[in-house]
């Protein structure tokens, strides 16, 4: 491929700005620096620089992002920061798009990629994509409460009962639920509609991937696409 039309690809800027930097000596290929814009160059497993710092040219981007509080998951926010702006200039510049969206003040595991159908996959009602939350409760859990949730809740806006996949106490406050649906605010509706309030909301799995420990609140990394579905 042309070491412009990479660059750009990889959301280092426009043409312009991609010749530039090339010309300017600021890009590496294998160690060499490189002065033609125009050069090829093989994208297969390449690792290249761009100002000293290395990158792996993907032809896709699937990022997890640890999404604090107090961040919106919109290209443009109304009342908060965008997720997007914890992101390098480079991700946000190859027009990264939220893999479904947490509550501003929801916590924990959020994907975000450019791949349109890995997108359409995992927001997609018929693939039944399990999420898992743990919510922390204002009122001591109940056993009648966790059973509701098992069997289904009926939300103000849909006649047919809402379940879960799932639901256990780890302990009195604090709630593990899973579920496969993807409606407006559906964790806090269900709890209140089971005779509960959720004080607190972390994600911390949707479908095969799972937020590490070592990742903090605000910190993101790559992974790899789920070629399972």
């Amino acid at each position: 491929m042309n070491l412009t039309k990479l660059l750009q690809s990889q959301g280092f800027g426009t043409r312009r700005e991609c010749r530039a930097l090339v010309m300017s000596g600021r890009v590496g290929v294998a160690g060499e620096e490189i002065l033609n814009p125009d050069a090829e160059v093989a994208e297969h497993d390449l690792i290249f620089t761009v100002d000293g710092k290395d990158w792996r040219y993907r032809e896709k981007a699937y990022v997890m992002l640890h999404k604090p509080s107090g961040y919106e998951c919109s290209q443009k926010p109304k009342h908060y920061p965008s997720v997007l702006g914890l992101l390098p200039t480079q991700l946000r510049n190859r027009g990264l798009q939220t893999v479904g969206r947490l509550d501003e003040d929801t916590t924990g595991l959020l994907l975000l990629t450019d791949d349109g159908q890995f997108l359409h996959v995992y927001t997609s009602p018929r693939k039944s994509i399990e999420k898992v939350y743990r919510a922390t409760v204002k009122h001591p859990l109940s056993e009648e409460q966790l059973n509701a949730l098992r069997k289904g809740v009926v939300l103000h806006d849909d006649p047919e009962p809402v379940a879960a996949q799932s639901a256990v106490a780890r302990d009195a406050h604090t709630l593990e639920l899973t579920l496969t649906g993807g409606k407006y605010h559906q964790v806090k509706r269900m709890v209140a509609a089971a005779g509960n309030r959720v004080e607190a909301l972390h994600r911390e799995r949707m479908g095969a991937y799972s937020l590490p420990d070592d990742l903090a609140p605000g910190e993101w990394c790559y992974v790899e696409p789920d070629t399972a579905r």
